[in-house]
């Protein structure tokens, strides 16, 4: 085997990686139930990169609509009970078509974004 299909197996194996998140997040806000602000953002067009990077900046200062909580992993075989923030749909709208990070790169792709979810 030589290295560059090493490389387009990499390549492809990650596409089928991002599609697989890509999905799976469009499903669970296809469901209605509120969703954590990450999970909007995937689904919205984001990448998974950059909607794990700026979910927590994107959800200071709005109330959320229910809250949960989700089992993070610790060092060894430590787990953890987290409150996670969840928002429903018109409320992810609403506070997409305001927010742009100072990023000018992130920036544009969340107006983007809210162009394509205010459509």
């Amino acid at each position: 085997m030589n290295a560059s299909s090493r490389t387009n197996r990499r390549t492809i194996a990650a596409r089928s990686a991002a599609t697989r998140t890509t999905r799976r997040a469009v499903k669970a806000v296809a469901t209605g139930a509120p969703q954590p602000a990450k999970t909007h953002m995937i689904a919205a067009g984001i990448d998974a990169a950059t909607a794990k990077r700026f979910a927590g900046a994107f959800s200071t200062k709005v109330a959320p609509t229910a809250t949960g909580e989700t089992t993070i992993k610790l060092k060894g075989r430590r787990t953890k009970l987290v409150p996670v923030k969840l928002y429903d749909l018109a409320t992810f709208t609403a506070r997409l078509s305001v927010y742009r990070p100072k990023d000018l790169t992130a920036a544009g792709i969340f107006a983007r974004a809210a162009h394509r979810l205010a459509a």
